[in-house]
């Protein structure tokens, strides 16, 4: 075996453990799928509370209908009492995977991972690994209460205001509303340095207190309610709380200016919902049936088909698979997860909580520099093979790649769409997601959002693209078939964003950018198909993050 050989093999041990971390610590996140729904669900509830006052209130009010369903309260308290017991079950989960790993001897395996073997436990390890869970836990019981004051308000709203204050009254007891299903006593039973915390922050507290008062009979206003209600809760919920306070401190104009604001900001909410719903599903509608019709094409003229265009056509590849190793393994795995990460650390260039166009800046300088890495350790890799056989990295201005991209986009939405409800069910609601999805949704500042955008749209397809599927995937026609190919690829693809619960739906997606590729031969073709697919799920998350204020 050659030095450099012994080099990668090495380096590949490290990045397999890097990776490994990164995983299992997305294991212990929830996803962001659940955060979205809840986004769409205040979206709902904005918009629930328009009120036509003019010639076009009929044709409004049948589109109202149609978008928010007969029963939107019962609708948002389905979706918040799934949320909430999802919560609840990742809760005890991280308790329990706190409980023991304080309670391991050193040489005992980590937290149980029975597909992988785990290094033994040291002090430190087990700090970092408590640390985690710590972190993690605290979240999680944060937004089971925040998931709690929110309950209590729907509820109120429904007029079951007994069951509201009930709510309410259960955070005072420090069990996050759990109902009683041993949140608190699991918590209490530990009584290790880091001790936990399972009674929700005192401004949660004081703000149930608040509410508890604005809906008992008779009324008892807090001093310091209205303040409460607005740091505390957002959107449709600390409306209709203030909307409670006005009413009983018979402030009549503040009352109405809010009522007004309402109609205003619901009528611009039953637009957002329209296009967030209308667009992506007419997009997959006509992706289904596009599907339909390339099969039965396929079926019909066998090799003749669209769909079978080049399905066979493997790439002359002149360099081996050390040379794909390597490029993976220095130019993409170790740039990222290592290198970069260390420049970074030590020019002191770090991400500032709370400024957003901060992270957002970070978040572009780290992906141009993976970028500029990888693609560097390509050309260093491949240099020695120019000029390289024909097809290799093709762009064709003139083709018809543009009916790729936009054909593969559509027939995308609903695939990728299936498997993640699947998805969904298998993980329960944890694993992790990409962390530039969750700055996305909340940011409101348009340079911030531009960056995003520029990171997601424009970097990462072109890229992602050059590197899986203009030179891995023909890498890899050498030694497999051109489907194993791009199933391989997909995999790789899915696996590089480090996060469990995202490997099936980019694992689809990657498939299909992967059949757009060999099937068009032009790598403009899957870049606009992933330029496309990104900036849909950026306007997506643009339009439910404004929808929460």
């Amino acid at each position: 075996m050659t030095i450099k050989r012994v080099v990668l093999s090495a380096l590949t041990v490290l990045t397999v453990l890097l990776a490994g971390a990164s995983l299992w610590q997305s294991w212990q996140q929830p996803q962001f799928q659940s955060r979205l729904e809840l986004y769409e669900t205040n979206l709902l509830l904005r918009a629930a509370e328009w009120q036509p006052q003019d010639s076009r209130g009929k044709d409004l009010t049948n589109a109202r209908k149609a978008l928010l369903g007969d029963k939107p309260i019962e609708t948002a308290i389905e979706q918040y009492q799934e949320a909430k017991t999802s919560t609840q079950k990742n809760i005890q989960k991280a308790l329990a995977q706190l409980k023991q790993t304080r309670s391991l001897p050193e040489s005992a395996p980590a937290t149980p991972q029975p597909e992988s073997a785990t290094p033994p436990v040291t002090e430190t390890s087990r700090s970092n690994q408590e640390n985690i869970l710590q972190r993690s836990l605290d979240r999680l019981e944060k937004l089971n209460a925040e998931l709690t004051l929110r309950l209590g308000i729907l509820k109120a709203q429904q007029g079951k205001t007994a069951e509201a204050i009930k709510t309410w009254e259960s955070l005072k007891g420090g069990q996050g509303g759990q109902g009683g299903q041993g949140g608190q006593g699991e918590s209490l039973s530990l009584t290790t340095p880091h001790t936990l915390h399972p009674t929700p922050h005192t401004p949660i507290i004081e703000t149930a207190n608040a509410l508890i008062g604005l809906w008992s009979n008779p009324a008892r206003l807090l001093p310091d309610a209205q303040q409460l209600i607005q740091t505390n809760l957002d959107g449709w919920f600390r409306d209709r709380a203030l909307l409670r306070l006005y009413e009983l401190q018979q402030r009549q104009d503040a009352f109405a200016q809010l009522q007004a604001a309402q109609q205003e900001i619901a009528e611009q909410a039953i637009v957002k919902l329209a296009i967030i719903g209308s667009l992506p599903w007419l997009a997959g509608v006509t992706g289904l049936g596009l599907l339909i019709f390339l099969i039965a094409q396929r079926a019909r003229k066998g090799k003749e088909s669209i769909l079978s265009r080049n399905e066979d056509l493997v790439w002359v590849t002149p360099w081996t698979g050390e040379i794909v190793w390597q490029v993976f393994i220095v130019g993409f795995f170790l740039m990222g997860q290592v290198l970069i990460p260390l420049t970074l650390s030590f020019l002191g260039v770090k991400p500032v909580g709370g400024q957003i166009r901060i992270q957002a800046f970070y978040v572009l300088v780290n992906y141009l520099l993976l970028a500029a890495g990888g693609l560097g350790v390509l050309y260093l890799s491949i240099k020695s093979f120019f000029p390289l056989p024909e097809g290799w990295f093709r762009f064709n201005w003139r083709s018809n790649w543009i009916l790729w991209g936009v054909g593969g986009y559509c027939v995308a939405l609903p695939l990728v769409l299936i498997v993640s409800i699947i998805n969904q069910q298998l993980w329960q609601g944890q694993g992790g997601s990409n962390p530039l999805l969750s700055l996305a949704l909340e940011a409101r500042d348009s340079v911030a959002l531009s960056i995003f955008f520029f990171t997601a749209a424009i970097a990462a397809p072109l890229f992602e693209e050059f590197l899986f599927r203009g030179f891995l995937l023909p890498s890899l026609t050498r030694y497999i078939s051109v489907w194993w190919a791009i199933i391989l690829s997909a995999f790789l693809f899915a696996l590089a964003h480090l996060s469990l619960s995202e490997i099936l739906p980019l694992m689809t997606l990657g498939i299909i950018l992967g059949i757009v590729y060999t099937r068009s031969r032009n790598l403009l073709a899957p870049m606009l198909l992933h330029s496309l697919w990104n900036s849909g799920t950026l306007l997506s998350l643009y339009i439910l993050g404004s929808g929460a204020t």
